[in-house]
């Protein structure tokens, strides 16, 4: 199997102890974690050649994360040293009837402050079957979203599929260029995209047609836009309460809209991460299933179960995602 290649910021995640506010919090779990290498520990677990690309700085703490991509497995070659600091965010988990809370300290990071000149793509993407991004890490910084360009250019040019997670998150960007002028440069160079309806109006100017089924006509109309795009996929979530979700998947091909079976959830522990245990799964799918349903099949489930788990890695053998595949979701003791 052909490796997979991420590139993305990798930061420090510190999560409240036993549901504590923020104001309360005398200590904090920590661990790594970030969108594209989320999307590449998952990917190792299941046996995967992947590469994860990013910039650490030259201190303990980069150590400590080079040394946790390689316990998972991930190659760790390409990884730039240097740069004053890791970027951090905080956790507040969401109980009950109360909302959970993210806090981003990522500003000036090594990963914010790295130069483009320094990735030399042709290199990293030699041998490679599959290239991944997200909307984040253009958000970070205009050189982050420079050398996201660069990244995916050169590998539409070599002919490697290239998927990005449009993950728009309007807070993040706080340099000069709308999102709106940079993602669209960037799917220009993509193959697969993660989107959906209600990122496509801020982002391309794209709105559902009415009385058409919404994830449907907006992919029409992107397809239209962007000639490189094969596939077009996305996730929903039902929410039957604060701790009770549903989650299904859709994927728009150019002919036929695939949407695959619902999995309800109803004990959720940490959602964060859910979103790249999806793009994780589909890309697991799609290199070692025979056809894209069933692709999207195993990203559905794999996310489903990463909803169960703590913290932003989704820690589930291949035989537990296939099992939620299979509708068995009893949680049942295994003797």
């Amino acid at each position: 199997m052909r490796k997979v290649i991420t590139f993305g910021e990798t930061m420090m995640r510190l999560t409240t102890c036993q549901y504590r506010r923020f104001s309360q919090s005398t200590a904090y779990e920590s661990a790594f974690a970030g969108g594209e290498s989320n999307v590449a520990s998952a990917l190792a677990k299941w046996a995967v050649p992947v590469a994860h690309v990013t910039r650490l700085p030259g201190t303990d703490l980069g150590d400590a994360v080079v040394d946790s991509f390689k316990s998972l497995g991930v190659d760790t070659r390409f990884i730039q040293r240097g740069g004053g600091r890791l970027g951090l965010f905080f956790v507040e988990k969401g109980v009950s009837i109360r909302a959970g809370k993210v806090i981003y300290d990522r500003a000036d990071s090594a990963f914010a402050t790295l130069s483009p000149a320094d990735f030399d793509w042709p290199t990293i993407l030699e041998g490679g079957s599959w290239f991944h991004i997200t909307g984040i890490t253009p958000a970070v910084s205009e050189q982050a979203a420079r050398a996201c360009l660069d990244a995916v250019q050169t590998a539409h040019r070599m002919g490697i599929t290239v998927s990005m997670d449009v993950a728009y998150r309007s807070k993040l960007w706080q340099w000069g260029k709308r999102p709106a002028d940079v993602i669209p440069e960037l799917i220009k160079h993509c193959t697969v995209i993660v989107c959906s309806p209600h990122d496509t109006a801020d982002l391309f100017g794209v709105y559902p047609h009415p009385n058409e089924e919404p994830f449907r006509s907006v992919c029409q109309q992107l397809m239209g836009q962007f000639p490189a795009l094969s596939t077009i996929i996305t996730t929903e979530r039902g929410q039957l309460s604060a701790s009770h979700n549903t989650l299904l998947g859709k994927c728009w091909q150019g002919e036929k809209l695939l949407v695959t079976e619902t999995i309800d959830i109803p004990n959720l522990v940490d959602r964060i991460g859910g979103g790249d245990a999806f793009m994780a799964g589909f890309i697991y799918g799609s290199l070692t299933a025979k056809d894209t349903l069933t692709a999207l099949r195993f990203g559905v489930a794999a996310s489903a179960l990463k909803h169960t788990i703590d913290g932003d890695l989704p820690l589930a053998s291949i035989e537990e995602i296939e099992t939620i595949m299979n509708g068995n979701t009893s949680g049942r003791l295994t003797r």
